[in-house]
């Protein structure tokens, strides 16, 4: 009898590089120094690997490029299940929204111009969604990448999925190095404030049996007592649900647009590589739906966390682990010369509108922002603690509220981005303006809300990148 190993294979060596890193970090100070992620360490020794070991063994990318898909989904369904019970200030989470879409709009417009430029001289036949790539490696993470950049290999994007996997990998490096530096310099500056809120809100883990009335612990008991289900295995079953709808929804979506023809079909195939916008979603109708029967109590943030955590722990190391050197190698260019200025633009445009719009708890709102938009929200998280070890401060709750807000903006950005590989195919140009106007119509509300936050003198002293309180 025959068994498929493939998947606990990939697992397995994934596994083994995780463990690897772990001890060589005991022996090594240089990477704690510098907080560079279990994760990414473990990618970048099983890069070679899968470059020119594994293939000899029959093991290829793909299995790896499945798992950062499907992890990807799952972690984002893990944390919109989580509920939260603390409160926010509005108009920090709304300011921490505007940063965010300035880093969204700023990446992609300087893609698409870089990328254009190259069409125009040197690369003409350089795909035109190329340079999206730096927004969707950067600021929204190795799985939507790589989703996404897969999706337009359908399109003729030769290793769209692996180019955008690159660029997550340099967004990595950019969080961790630059992310140091800043701190170290705003040591020495004094942008690290003194004052700090000593008893916060705690947010109340639904899944914890403290501070619950008599009924809720009933429920709780009927549903984890006397040996009925593990409490990880339900909230689980839960995830995997859900990722099991969300796939029979596109199914039935796909179907649905294949009568509209060729047309319906490539918009279909898009529909794939944002799997996890639908996912959400589903997760968060799931998430009422639970709250209005009165069983919500069973969602346990701490294991939803450990479930996000854990997926974006493998996903990450595989991610890295997929990129084939012989597409950076073809793209070295392009690639060199976006992740370089993405980078720089992104470190400067984060602290010249963090510093301004933020009236307290500035750097720390500003170090978590940079983290996520070059990296990952983990890799923000650990960069956050650097300076407010046990989260003290409003930053990270603050964050998470203007990540929710973020998923309405999100939306039609992200939708946008296939606008060019429909004109690619379709070879219409006006594809390309209307994605240029949609991106620069996000960073006009985003100054216009700037704007209207710092009110007067907001664009005074705008020469200066840190602007001292």
């Amino acid at each position: 009898m025959s068994f498929s190993w493939v998947i606990f294979i990939d697992l397995g060596i994934i596994s083994l590089a995780l463990l690897s890193v772990t001890f060589i970090k005991a022996r090594i100070k240089f990477f704690e120094r510098y907080l560079i992620p279990n994760s990414i360490l473990a990618g970048f020794l099983l890069l070679p690997f899968y470059s020119y070991i594994g293939p000899l063994m029959s093991l290829h990318t793909e299995g790896l490029g499945n798992l950062v898909y499907h992890l990807l989904n799952l972690s984002f369904i893990a944390m919109s299940l989580r509920t939260r019970r603390q409160k926010a200030s509005g108009k920090s989470v709304f300011s921490m929204v505007v940063v965010i879409l300035s880093q969204y709009s700023l990446q992609s417009l300087i893609g698409l111009g870089i990328t254009f430029l190259f069409i125009i001289t040197i690369i003409p036949n350089l795909f035109p969604s190329f340079g999206l790539l730096i927004t969707l490696g950067f600021a929204l993470g190795p799985g939507q990448a790589f989703s996404i950049g897969t999706g337009w290999e359908e399109f003729g994007f030769y290793g769209g999925g692996s180019v955008g996997l690159t660029f997550a990998a340099i967004g990595f490096l950019w969080a961790c190095f630059g992310g140091i530096i800043l701190i170290n310099r705003a040591k020495r500056k004094g942008w690290i404030e003194k004052g700090r809120r000593k008893n916060p809100d705690k947010t109340i883990s639904p899944g914890s049996t403290q501070n619950r009335d008599a009924s809720t612990q009933k429920r709780l008991g009927s549903v984890f007592g006397s040996g009925t289900i593990d409490p990880l295995a339900y909230n689980l079953a839960i995830v995997l649900g859900i990722y099991l709808v969300t796939f029979l929804f596109i199914k039935l979506t796909t179907y649905m647009l294949s009568f509209a023809g060729d047309v319906g079909m490539d918009f279909a195939e898009g529909l794939w590589g944002i799997a996890f916008i639908f996912a959400s979603i589903i997760a968060v109708g799931v998430k009422k739906l639970l709250i209005l029967f009165g069983v919500d109590a069973t969602i346990d943030n701490e294991r939803l966390t450990r479930i996000a955590g854990t997926s974006v722990d493998i996903m990450v190391a595989a991610a890295i682990g997929a990129i084939s050197l012989v597409v950076v190698a073809h793209y070295w260019l392009p690639i060199t010369v976006m992740a370089i200025l993405g980078g720089i633009i992104t470190m400067f445009s984060v602290l010249w509108f963090s510093s301004r719009m933020f009236k307290d708890y500035a750097f720390y709102r500003t170090i978590l922002i940079y983290g996520a938009m070059t990296g990952t929200l983990p890799t923000g998280l650990a960069l956050l603690r650097m300076v407010d070890h046990d989260f003290e401060t409003p930053a990270s709750s603050d964050y998470m509220y203007a990540v929710g807000l973020m998923f309405i903006f999100a939306i039609p950005f992200i939708v946008s981005m296939n606008f060019p590989a429909y004109g690619y195919t379709t070879g219409r140009s006006i594809y390309y303006w209307i994605t240029f106007l949609i991106y620069f119509a996000y960073l006009l509300f985003v100054l216009i809300a700037y704007r209207i936050i710092t009110g007067k003198g907001a664009f005074k002293n705008a020469g200066t990148i840190w602007l001292e309180k």
